[in-house]
């Protein structure tokens, strides 16, 4: 795991944690009581001073004893069953390197049964011979190099404790983002700032079903279209620099 300020957030996903042989918690420099509940839990604390998502994750998984790693974000608590599922893998003679794991999204309070969110299967356990993370900025992802299986049950993913939280997280999100863009030699004009509010707000809203997720769902779509075009508008001031 890495983490920077998440104390709160620790103390529910830790705990589904304790039956691992080790725990490895990389953070940055903290403020809040992140350091003390993470060695509570027995968790292995290494500093690092954070540059991207990406990086920071591939050094975590280097800190690993074992092969086999559960990379699991602070943020992110394993459901019951997925730990039996787990635990019931014989992964000391499997042909898999890596293992693929449903999480479903949990915003203001509503867990969400639809949305791509809460539909999108991602990489948290595996061999670190034969996999790790990229370097990238934001939105980073693991790289297998071998056979990919998927798992059944999932992770709740409760991304934002309430929207003091989620914009406290949107700068560094939509500055990282931008940067992202702008090293791929990518360029937006401001029409297509503007333009980029409505056809992504339509595209979570509806293409992505979300309506379906009572009024959270319109206020994570919302959201998710302002996040769009503010990094966008980033973006086109970084090239005007």
């Amino acid at each position: 795991m890495i983490a920077k300020n998440e104390a709160d957030n620790l103390k529910l996903s830790l705990p589904q944690l304790t039956w691992c042989q080790e725990i490895v918690l990389v953070v940055d420099e903290c403020s809040d009581q992140t350091i003390e509940v993470a060695k509570s839990f027995g968790a292995r604390v290494v500093f690092r001073p954070f540059d991207t998502f990406g990086k920071q994750k591939h050094f975590a998984v280097e800190q690993a004893s074992n092969d086999w790693v559960l990379s699991v974000d602070a943020d992110e608590v394993l459901s019951n069953e997925l730990i039996q599922e787990i635990q019931k893998l014989d992964l000391k003679q499997t042909n898999i390197q890596a293992f693929e794991i449903p999480r479903m999204h949990v915003f203001l309070g509503k867990q969400f049964k639809f949305g791509k969110e809460s539909n999108d299967f991602i990489v948290r356990l595996f061999n670190k011979n034969f996999a790790n993370f990229n370097d990238s900025k934001v939105h980073e992802k693991v790289i297998v190099n071998g056979a990919v299986a998927a798992l059944n049950n999932i992770i709740l993913h409760y991304s934002y404790k309430d929207l003091n939280h989620y914009f406290s997280k949107f700068n560094i999100y939509t500055t990282q983002g931008a940067l992202k863009l702008k090293e791929s030699g990518k360029k937006r004009n401001l029409l297509f700032c503007f333009l980029s509010f409505p056809f992504y707000f339509i595209k979570h809203y509806f293409v992505y079903l979300n309506f379906l997720n009572s009024w959270q769902g319109f206020v994570w779509s919302y959201l998710n279209a302002w996040y769009h075009l503010v990094k966008y508008l980033k973006l086109f001031e970084l090239n005007r620099k």
